[in-house]
């Protein structure tokens, strides 16, 4: 049957020469029986994989050299789409021959490299993705149960992205170093997103632990606030007294958030600076009390004493604070 007959010339176009090949005719499909593999002297692992999303399911077979745990023979059995069964045929090709350490390296991106016919071209849609996801995971249950060990065990990092294989980590670090602000330039830096679309927001054909619109939101508020406290800091090194009037207020306003205002707001109060001025004997800051402090008997006294000696001590013996 021809491709545009099956699914319409523009999608199946979509996928390469060697998936819808794969499809109809797959190279190691089949399984491995235990009794065979023992006769041979090695060890057999049966793995099941399942994907929520799309109901598909890997069978993986490992027949295992238990002298050097290499993988001499593997064979899979798929549900599910035709998608699904050119991915585990190249999983399980790429196995054979490897031990079972190096095999649980290979990733989903390996395996649709490996489906493309040119290396720029991807060899399925976005929306298949999961698919070569599918013959990741299985890959790591195998491993996990030859080993004796969780499959959790092999992923070291937390996978926001599973169809492009990209971590939490790395995302932050994009986007700080790149000073990122949308999702499409997030997609472009690292692929995340640009697939099956899940990861990228709530609504998507799976639900994730972690979006890229929070992961987003929340490194640029974690990067405003320390451009916040850098600001302040550069205001409080160096000579307060050379310092311009933005930078003395910067510095002052650093101060009394680190020693003072929390004392002030556990009592209903406030303080804000005002101005500061400059003259031969004094630096005159002058402050406006807001809420509870604004009108305390404290606040010309006690407080304001408080206030004072904390900025003369952090920033110059001449300051004088003046409420207004």
């Amino acid at each position: 049957m021809a491709k545009a007959d099956m699914l319409g010339a523009s999608l199946w176009d979509a996928y390469s020469n060697k998936v819808t090949t794969l499809m109809n005719n797959p190279q190691h499909q089949g399984e491995i029986f235990e009794a065979d593999a023992e006769a041979r002297g090695h060890k057999l692992i049966v793995a099941d994989f399942g994907a929520e999303s799309c109901g598909d399911a890997v069978r993986l077979y490992w027949e295992i050299d238990p002298a050097n745990d290499t993988i001499v023979n593997s064979k899979f059995k798929s549900f599910g789409c035709g998608t699904a069964i050119a991915s585990s045929d190249v999983m399980t090709e790429l196995c054979i021959g490897k031990t079972v350490q190096e095999a649980v390296k290979i990733t989903n991106i390996d395996v649709e490299m490996a489906l493309r016919d040119t290396p720029d071209v991807p060899a399925v849609p976005p929306q298949k993705m999961h698919c070569s996801v599918m013959a990741y995971d299985v890959i790591k249950k195998a491993a996990g149960l030859y080993m004796g060990v969780d499959a959790a065990t092999f992923e070291e990092e937390i996978i926001v992205c599973e169809c492009a294989r990209v971590s939490l980590t790395t995302l932050q670090e994009v986007i700080r170093l790149n000073d990122l602000k949308t999702i499409e330039q997030i997609t472009d830096y690292t692929k995340a997103g640009g697939f099956c679309k899940s990861c990228i927001k709530p609504g998507g054909h799976e639900s994730r632990e972690y979006y890229l619109v929070d992961i987003l939101a929340d490194t640029r508020r974690e990067m405003d606030e320390e451009k916040m406290k850098a600001a302040a800091d550069a205001g409080t090194t160096g000579n307060f007294e050379t310092m311009t009037l933005v930078q003395k207020i910067k510095a002052i306003d650093a101060i009394v958030d680190e020693n003072i205002r929390q004392f002030l707001v556990m009592d209903g109060g406030n303080m804000e600076v005002i101005d500061v001025k400059v003259g031969d004997e004094y630096i005159d800051v002058y402050i406006r009390y807001l809420g509870a402090c604004n009108g305390c008997a404290s606040s010309s006294t006690g407080t304001l004493y408080a206030i004072e000696s904390t900025l003369k001590e952090k920033l110059s013996s001449r300051i004088r604070v003046l409420p207004i």
